[in-house]
């Protein structure tokens, strides 16, 4: 399976932006799915994940009510909703699939290719 991640880009502070992560290959409906980011010259940092239904979800509480994340097994696609944006939050943005409901990194084996997402003062 592969995994597409779309919708990054430049917006201001308080604004919002909705990422995407587009899979082909394969059904990520048996799969957990996250969102993590990465500046550079630091360790790639957890965001949110999802387990297979959707039913439950976690955030880092950087981002706890904040941002939203979602999935359609239908459409084979996970989405992550980010309003109230901080300057903080610029980082290059990655989808990932894994076979537990997990916080950890290492939980995920399969990564999409990054989308960028700049957030301006």
């Amino acid at each position: 399976v592969q995994l597409q991640a779309c919708g990054g880009g430049l917006v201001q502070a308080g604004g919002s932006l909705r990422l995407s992560c587009a899979a082909s290959g394969r059904s990520l409906s048996n799969y957990a799915l996250g969102w993590f980011r990465q500046t550079p010259g630091k360790e790639r940092e957890f965001v949110a994940k999802i387990n297979w239904s959707g039913a439950s979800t976690y955030y880092a509480d950087s981002v706890k009510g904040r941002f939203t994340i979602s999935r359609d097994n239908i459409k084979n696609t996970l989405y992550l909703q980010m309003n109230s944006l901080k300057p903080e939050d610029t980082a290059v943005y990655y989808c990932a699939a894994g076979r537990w409901f997990s916080n950890g990194i290492n939980n995920y084996d399969i990564w999409g290719q990054g989308t960028q997402v700049t957030v301006s003062s």
